[in-house]
């Protein structure tokens, strides 16, 4: 905010909004042919007038989206750059990812390629954000002046209550201040985030975003979902799931979190062990070795469960063989380890049995997070991401693929 003088002894205070900068919008697409060449004729009638952008275009796309994308472009005042990706790699969300590196602008822009998102409102987000200081800036269906119209029906209506819902009640510090946590629209200041460090699953970036990398300050402004321009919605009950498996990712990020995770999959773990060594008693095998496979049962439950839940972002540090071999042998080992702890905890520290049991049973635990951590998921350090970007000249698209 600005102050001025106009008479002598007296200053008024004026509310100008600064002028923004440029901004580079990024478009995750799959399959959006149908859509992207109204989109981009909504761009330029909205746009460049009052802020110089470029759109940069990530494609995950099998159909002809990329070359309409191209021809399109020829008609468009700002650049237009295209990266094709062979292999979409953390999904839309993923596809993002790659837009924000490749992105040149003090402001990039987040916008779907289906015209759900109005890009009249471009200009405004980065205002708002240079008025309020901010490093994020949510477009919002869920602040006054905001609406979830163009959602279609009253299951995605349910769905998109229920997810919000959830994600703000397992994170509420973290969303603190942001009403729309699903919103797929939004402004963010390029040095304001690390794309290095978001580790995407699916289509919902801006959770990614303000879990992994939020900015410090951040502010909203309204705007109304539109009905789709053409094609269908991406959303399925598989994207629903990779959703669910992102959540629990992102809230296993912490070691804490993590440790209690660990805990209530081992618990789960018990219902297969259970199971199994019913059904392998009941077919006449002894008790022993009935007991040695069905904890085997148990342990690749949670070996499963781990490994999706807990600690997907780390698979690719070692071979799923060779993950699989080690966790197994700390789990077998907790239960050798178990026995003779018991034998110390009552002889040495003159412990009932109970209370030996349950002491030994938490140290094996801990014991088993930490060699799980350190042994099976630990991260090799040194090992270079490969990156990707293009440039394209105003017009003419460039495609990359990887």
């Amino acid at each position: 905010m600005s102050q001025e003088s106009t008479v002598p002894g007296e200053v008024v205070e004026t509310t100008e909004i600064p002028e923004p900068g440029a901004v580079t919008i990024v478009v995750p697409t799959f399959n959006e042919s149908a859509n992207v060449r109204q989109l981009l004729r909504q761009i330029t009638e909205a746009v460049p007038a009052r802020l110089p952008c470029e759109v940069v275009f990530v494609d995950d796309s099998t159909d002809d989206t990329p070359e309409v994308i191209e021809k399109a472009a020829q008609d468009c005042p700002f650049p237009v750059t295209v990266l094709h990706r062979e292999e979409p790699v953390g999904g839309l969300g993923g596809a993002v990812v790659e837009g924000l590196k490749a992105a040149t602008s003090d402001w990039i822009v987040v916008m779907d390629g289906d015209c759900q998102h109005p890009p009249a409102l471009v200009p405004d987000l980065v205002a708002t954000g240079e008025r309020a200081n901010a490093g994020l800036v949510v477009a919002s269906r869920y602040i006054k002046g905001g609406s979830r119209a163009g959602l279609a029906g009253s299951y995605r209506v349910a769905v998109s209550r229920g997810a919000t819902w959830l994600t703000k009640a397992l994170f509420p510090r973290r969303l603190h201040g942001i009403s729309d946590p699903m919103s797929g629209f939004f402004a963010i200041r390029r040095s304001a985030v690390t794309a290095e460090v978001l580790q995407p699953l699916g289509y919902k970036i801006l959770l990614e975003l303000a879990v992994r990398s939020r900015p410090r300050r951040v502010t909203e402004v309204p705007f109304v979902f539109q009905d789709r321009f053409a094609g269908e919605s991406k959303s399925t009950a598989q994207e629903g799931l990779r959703f669910l498996r992102h959540l629990a990712g992102l809230r296993a990020a912490s070691p804490v979190a993590r440790m209690i995770g660990f805990g209530l999959i081992g618990l789960t773990g018990f219902v297969p062990n259970l199971l199994g060594l019913w059904a392998l008693t009941a077919a006449g095998m002894h008790y022993v070795p009935a007991e040695i496979l069905a904890n085997q049962l148990g342990v690749a439950w949670n070996f499963v469960l781990i490994e999706h839940l807990l600690f997907r972002e780390r698979r690719r540090h070692r071979r799923w063989w060779d993950r699989a071999g080690r966790f197994a042998l700390l789990a077998n080992a907790d239960l050798v380890l178990r026995i003779p702890l018991i034998a110390l905890f009552v002889h040495q520290l003159h412990l009932g049995v109970l209370s030996a049991t349950a002491l030994a049973l938490v140290t094996t635990f801990v014991l088993r997070f930490a060699g799980t951590e350190a042994l099976v998921y630990l991260p090799r350090r040194g090992r270079e991401k490969p990156g990707r970007g293009s440039t394209a000249q105003q017009g003419e698209p460039c495609e990359q693929t990887s």
